[in-house]
């Protein structure tokens, strides 16, 4: 018994005659096969995989397509795995593959690669996610990177518990949509008028679509917000703090002194919590953004600032979740290289 479906193979629209040949792999690969080819030497070899960082596994379902859809023979293969979410600690075995080596040689570099990409994504956003549970995250990284690592990310970002994310890329792995704001440019697009453009995007956009104003447009983040809760009513959800780094907010200048006023702070956030309260908006929700990772989101809730979801960009494709793989058997003779060895692991399953 599996613990759950893994993802169709299908879904990936690998380039699958390209990935056989080894157009995306590593030379020294390709050449690895080709000599054992020439050579008619098919040692059946066993594969190990594992990452040296505490993690939350990604890329599991994607790295099994590619070896279903792109090895020789997929029937000449066992595979054992975890799953897409698990937590996994440093030299941890996350996979292992067992067959003739020509047969999967020339996958290596792909499998490696988007089980480090969609792992780093993956554990920054559960990072996220812990530090503001049950407050919701929304996953907007997308402007940050190439369009097209959207639909691994989206999936990555999901199975660690983002509950929205910005493009129907990022959702269409598991069958959803994408989730927004009102954006600077459409105010951009009605002169500046935060006001008009909330009352256009509700007056175009269907009623499941919620209605978030982004309110730092003039740098007047209280007034504004003041302006679209009065001109909006009950059909605001919320208002998006999203102040540059290298801006102080009008309503906070008069308190500076003694804490750091720029960008989106905890004072910035009571300011504008404050004044919605004060006129009956208590129904308008807080959604900031700019500069959120883990670290500051953890600083926020621990000091009880009234923000009820947080909006998380660039932060989540940082740092390194590398991963190796290693011949530790052939024949089933160990034959790992100096200080490696093959390590069982109970929890990987089998791959039908």
């Amino acid at each position: 018994m599996t613990r759950r479906p893994r993802l169709d193979p299908e879904i990936f629209h690998l380039p699958v005659e390209r990935m056989r040949e080894g157009y995306y792999s590593d030379k020294y690969f390709v050449r690895a096969r080709e000599l054992l080819l020439a050579d008619h030497h098919r040692p059946r070899v066993l594969m190990q995989v594992f990452g040296k960082t505490h993690a939350y596994l990604g890329g599991v379902d994607e790295a099994i397509a590619i070896l279903k859809l792109c090895a020789i023979e997929w029937q000449d293969l066992t595979v054992h795995a975890l799953y897409d979410g698990d937590e996994v600690h440093p030299w941890e075995p996350v996979m292992t593959i067992e067959g003739p080596y020509d047969a999967f040689a020339h996958l290596e570099t792909l499998y490696l690669g988007v089980l480090a990409r969609r792992t780093r994504v993956g554990t920054n956003t559960r990072w996220v996610v812990e530090a503001a549970r049950p407050k919701e995250v929304m996953f907007f990284p997308a402007r940050h990177d190439h369009w097209l690592v959207q639909t691994g990310d989206g999936y990555a970002a999901h199975i660690a518990g983002a509950i929205g994310v910005s493009t129907d890329a990022q959702a269409s792995w598991w069958g959803s949509q994408g989730i927004g704001t009102v954006p600077h440019a459409i105010i951009a697009a009605y002169g500046g008028d935060t006001v008009l453009a909330t009352r256009k995007f509700a007056e175009y956009m269907t009623d499941d679509v919620r209605l978030i104003s982004l309110v730092d447009y003039e740098n007047d983040s209280v007034r504004t917000s003041l302006e679209v809760a009065r001109a909006l009513g009950e059909k605001l959800y919320g208002v998006r703090l999203d102040t540059s780094h290298t801006l102080v907010d009008r309503s906070v200048v008069p308190q500076m002194g003694s804490f750091d006023p720029t960008g989106v702070n905890p004072h910035l956030v009571w300011n504008v919590r404050r004044a919605l309260d004060a006129e009956g908006f208590q129904h308008v929700k807080i959604v900031v953004s700019g500069g959120f990772n883990a670290e500051k989101i953890r600083a926020f809730e621990k000091a009880g600032v009234p923000v009820d979801a947080y909006g998380v960009g660039s932060s989540l494709f940082g740092g390194r979740y590398d991963f190796t793989a290693d011949v530790v058997m052939n024949e089933n003779r160990p034959c790992a290289k100096f200080g490696r060895a093959y390590q069982p692991n109970e929890r990987l399953e089998r791959v039908r």
